[in-house]
């Protein structure tokens, strides 16, 4: 299926706004694979230039260093599971059916909408935001990077997903603490099933649908709904 989204990012995130160009773009896509590839740690503006075969000076045009770049990749990645969620769940009314949902969304259980819309390689992003999204806050400039609502789209998603929990069970009161659980249990479990999959309890069986049983059990322990 073949979409065409226009994702909004913090404007503070960036110089130029990179979908303003076809370079713009190519520094967003080729960043992804490259960031995925190496960490953020190896990861620099001018091995990015090597591997697109453009100038160091013309990515500090768009962004101003790779702090700002890795926030503004993981906030689209944030945008764009919300709008999935809104799409996906716009006219079921069962709470528990919208989670199953949630849960399949958060893994990238689907293949809805993987293809079509920015030419942005969702999976390898996906990948990325598993391993280096939680250094995009957990950083000495968290509360500058607040300030300027640079985490604006990920407290959008977990709003979202609380208020379903909260339809399971109004008078639940840790809705956003288990959504903020359940979005961190789903990047790291997925991460341990491939990497580390003695720290499951399915190591021969790489099947995310095992991960996505126990989010759910969790779920409904939790809001005692089982």
């Amino acid at each position: 299926m073949y979409w065409n989204l226009e994702i909004k990012i913090n404007e503070k995130l960036y110089l130029r706004d990179p979908y303003s160009t076809e370079l713009g773009r190519k520094i967003v896509k080729h960043g992804i694979l490259l960031m995925e590839e190496i960490g953020l740690e190896e990861f620099t503006f001018k091995k990015l230039a090597l591997n697109m075969e453009t100038t160091e000076a013309s990515i500090y045009r768009y962004f101003e260093n790779k702090q700002l770049f890795l926030i503004y990749v993981v906030s689209w990645y944030w945008n764009w599971l919300e709008y999935l969620i809104i799409y996906k769940t716009n006219n079921i009314k069962d709470p528990i059916q919208k989670i199953d949902i949630v849960l399949d969304i958060l893994l990238l259980n689907t293949q809805d909408y993987i293809d079509g819309g920015p030419d942005i390689d969702k999976r390898i992003l996906h990948l990325l935001v598993i391993k280096e999204s939680s250094k995009s806050y957990l950083t000495h400039q968290v509360q500058k990077y607040n300030e300027a609502q640079f985490f604006k789209p990920y407290k959008s998603l977990c709003k979202r997903i609380a208020d379903i929990l909260l339809e399971i069970n109004p008078n639940y009161k840790y809705s956003k603490n288990l959504t903020s659980t359940l979005l961190l249990m789903a990047r790291n479990l997925y991460f341990f099933m491939d990497n580390l999959p003695s720290l499951t309890d399915f190591p021969e069986e790489k099947d995310i649908n095992n991960t996505k049983k126990f989010l759910m059990q969790l779920i409904e322990s939790s809001t005692k709904i089982g």
